[in-house]
């Protein structure tokens, strides 16, 4: 049995696509103007009105039609217990509508996208976007960093203060929404501020509540697809460790052609078989039944299971540059957040190294971590009992989902949907229709405006588009 760890895949499904230019939204009114009747009244500038609030500095705008879309960074506590102990900037973008409309506060749990984006939820209510950087990831890194301050109490705590920074701006209600690691990023924020928010929409979120109790993903891996799809996955997996030495051997000439070194994992034949290890996670978390036909047969040619490897799981992914953007990601895994474990009784013999596929292995030895098991206990007793107006959606074949949030008797006006046969893009719009309008009409009733069964913004292919952003690394 062997820990894996995945790392979070940026969500375009939930954040819209990364885009500039003109788009698609030519119903919204000019920046910068409230439309009444047909005339239209002037605001005072929006970039004015953000950079008088103490802390803020601007960074740059980047024009997009129908909207004013800033970058900017506001200061932060580093301990927001002790606010007198130092500070550092926090990176945040925002794409601002109008004052008079409801406002997403959007997080991926890792570091921001300076582009114009939107989430669903930000499409489906017509509203502004507040898209906050997760704490320790570069450039919003407190100098020197002191490691015990990231926790999902001290991020929460970004994202409250940062709210009733810009409250007094858009005084509409306000969402918190993210996918993956974003969404229990949401979730914690709630959890820790549940008067913050009028609404939280969390996509893909795992809740791993006990760390060493992991057996639903060994069910999952068990039952997920056909039998012939899992047989095929699990042979291939098990060819590429058979082919080891020679496929370790190409991978240290790749990573010495590109300049990647292994001091973190401890060398390329570890790496390797990490890189393996998520072989059959990545092609579940990304891919459809229906491309189980695209998986090679154990007797495929080097070439052809090399390439496979590389596009599935990536082979920068364990590399001392492929691990170092997501050190905040692997000491929180290693701290509070857990990270999954399951069998693959079909690499008996073959794994040299395990008991290795845990966060501790990929965070330098300088850090130092300790695993804090009541965080998420708290976390998931909180949603059962308590959750108001939290809406979870799932993929049936993610395994991200295997432990996912559940409602309890306490939770009032809280839902949790799945996607059938969907994957961790799995969002409101590929709902069955029923539940979708369902899920959408709360959205929608939380954020104050008039439900309309459909996303109240015209859907722009720059912003909206749906696809999942794939990158060569597995996260949560």
């Amino acid at each position: 049995m062997g820990k894996a760890l995945r790392w979070l895949v940026a969500l375009v499904m939930l954040v819209g696509a990364v885009g500039a230019g003109a788009g698609g939204a030519s119903a919204a009114p000019a920046a910068g103007e409230r439309t009444t009747g047909e005339r239209a009244t002037a605001e005072p500038d929006i970039k004015d009105r953000i950079l008088a609030i103490p802390g803020m500095r601007f960074v740059e705008e980047k024009p997009y039609a129908g909207y004013r879309f800033l970058v900017l960074t506001y200061t932060q506590p580093v301990d927001h217990r002790h606010p007198s102990k130092g500070t550092f900037e926090q990176r945040f973008t925002l794409l601002h509508r109008s004052t008079d409309r409801p406002t997403v506060f959007f997080t991926s749990g890792y570091d921001v996208n300076t582009s114009p984006r939107r989430s669903e939820p930000t499409q489906l209510v017509d509203g502004n976007q507040v898209s906050l950087e997760y704490r320790f990831f570069t450039p919003s890194r407190p100098n020197p960093a002191d490691w015990s301050k990231l926790d999902i109490w001290q991020a929460a705590s970004d994202q409250h203060r940062l709210f009733r920074a810009l409250k007094g701006i858009y005084g509409k209600r306000w969402l918190a929404t993210g996918g993956s690691k974003g969404g229990m990023t949401a979730t914690y924020y709630r959890r820790f501020y549940p008067h913050d928010m009028d609404g939280t929409v969390a996509y893909v979120a795992p809740n791993d509540v006990v760390d060493k109790e992991d057996s639903a993903y060994s069910r999952f891996f068990a039952s997920v697809g056909t039998p012939e799809c899992r047989s095929r996955l699990n042979a291939v997996q098990r060819e590429a460790l058979v082919r080891r030495e020679e496929i370790v051997a190409r991978y240290q000439k790749w990573a010495q052609e590109e300049g990647q070194t292994f001091e973190v994992i401890g060398s390329a034949d570890k790496a390797y078989e990490n890189v393996v290890h998520d072989l059959v996670w990545a092609f579940w978390q990304y891919h459809l039944v229906t491309e189980c036909a695209d998986v090679p047969a154990p007797t495929a040619s080097t070439d052809e299971l090399y390439t496979f490897i590389d596009d599935i799981s990536g082979f920068s992914a364990y590399t001392d540059q492929g691990l170092e953007p997501y050190t905040p990601y692997y000491y929180q895994a290693g701290t509070e957040l857990g990270a999954p474990e399951f069998d693959t009784p079909h690499l008996d013999g073959l794994l040299r190294y395990p008991g290795t596929y845990v966060p501790r292995s990929y965070v330098p030895r300088d850090i130092p971590m300790r695993f804090r098991p009541a965080a998420m206990r708290d976390i998931d007793s909180w949603v059962r009992h308590d959750a108001r107006r939290m809406l979870f959606v799932y993929g049936q074949n993610d395994p991200w989902g295997a432990e996912p949030f559940r409602l309890g008797k306490g939770a009032q006006d809280a839902y949790v949907y799945t996607v059938a046969g969907g994957n961790h893009g799995s969002n409101i719009g590929q709902l069955a229709a029923d539940e979708k309008a369902k899920a959408t009409a709360a959205v929608q009733r939380w954020a104050g405006v008039e439900p309309a069964a459909r996303p109240l913004a015209p859907y722009d292919a720059r912003l909206d588009r749906r696809d999942v952003e794939r990158e060569p690394a597995l996260r949560p």
